[in-house]
């Protein structure tokens, strides 16, 4: 008695088909349909979703080291202005002055350091940069400097879209805007001084109640214990 072949049994509308019609199906299809049929059968994802997923991969771990990174510092060489292999030499004592004001801050080699790096984990550190930059400024002695290091200032932090633009008012903008017609040592006060007041509002609070701080406190007392 004949025997129909299983390739050709009719199926009803929810019988599944045998493997050997799913064979047949995936040979006959172009190149390009079966490897999608096959990446699809056997969960590999096309080229342009695994890029995708490699570049989301990427990111999540790139955020999730900054994510380390403000939670703790354990290694503090790292954020060192000396050489990284320079042991730490910090006193409790210098650590504890820094929540005396924001300026006692700043003037501590290793303060302005640690601060640095809590603005990286924020991502503002261009408030910091763009303060520095003046402090520099401020110290120019030859007239013929002074206007190119005005106008290279004014483009990497204080013009619209740039690069590092810190965040000032538009008058404030303006107004440094207006001094770059006659660079003087004194052009950039107002800009510098809104960011030092902001930063001493609203980084430098954060800053003391960070981990990168109260860490900072604990390396330097159990160094003395």
């Amino acid at each position: 008695m004949h025997r129909e072949s299983a390739d050709t049994v009719p199926q009803g509308p929810n019988q599944p088909c045998p493997s050997s019609t799913k064979s047949h199906v995936a040979t006959t299809l172009l190149p390009a349909a079966r490897q999608s049929l096959f990446d699809h059968a056997v969960g590999t994802d096309p080229p342009a979703e695994r890029t995708g997923q490699r570049q989301n991969r990427g990111m999540r771990t790139r955020l999730g080291c900054l994510s380390h990174k403000s939670d703790s510092y354990n290694d503090f060489t790292a954020i060192l202005p000396d050489k990284p292999n320079r042991a730490l030499k910090l006193s409790t004592e210098e650590a504890t002055r820094w929540a005396d004001s924001f300026d006692v801050l700043l003037s501590h080699k290793y303060g302005l350091a640690a601060f640095r790096a809590f603005l990286k984990t924020e991502f503002s550190e261009e408030n910091l940069e763009f303060w520095l930059a003046c402090e520099d400024f401020k110290k120019t002695r030859s007239a013929a400097k002074l206007a190119s290091k005005a106008q290279r200032i004014f483009e990497e932090f204080i013009d619209v879209q740039a690069p590092r633009e810190v965040n000032i008012d538009f008058q404030t903008r303006e107004l440094t805007r207006r001094n770059m017609q006659e660079p003087s040592l004194s052009c950039f006060d107002q800009a510098q001084g809104k960011v030092h007041s902001l930063m001493e509002k609203d980084s430098y609070p954060r800053f003391l109640r960070s981990k990168i701080y109260t860490d900072l406190l604990s390396q330097t007392q159990r160094r003395l214990s």
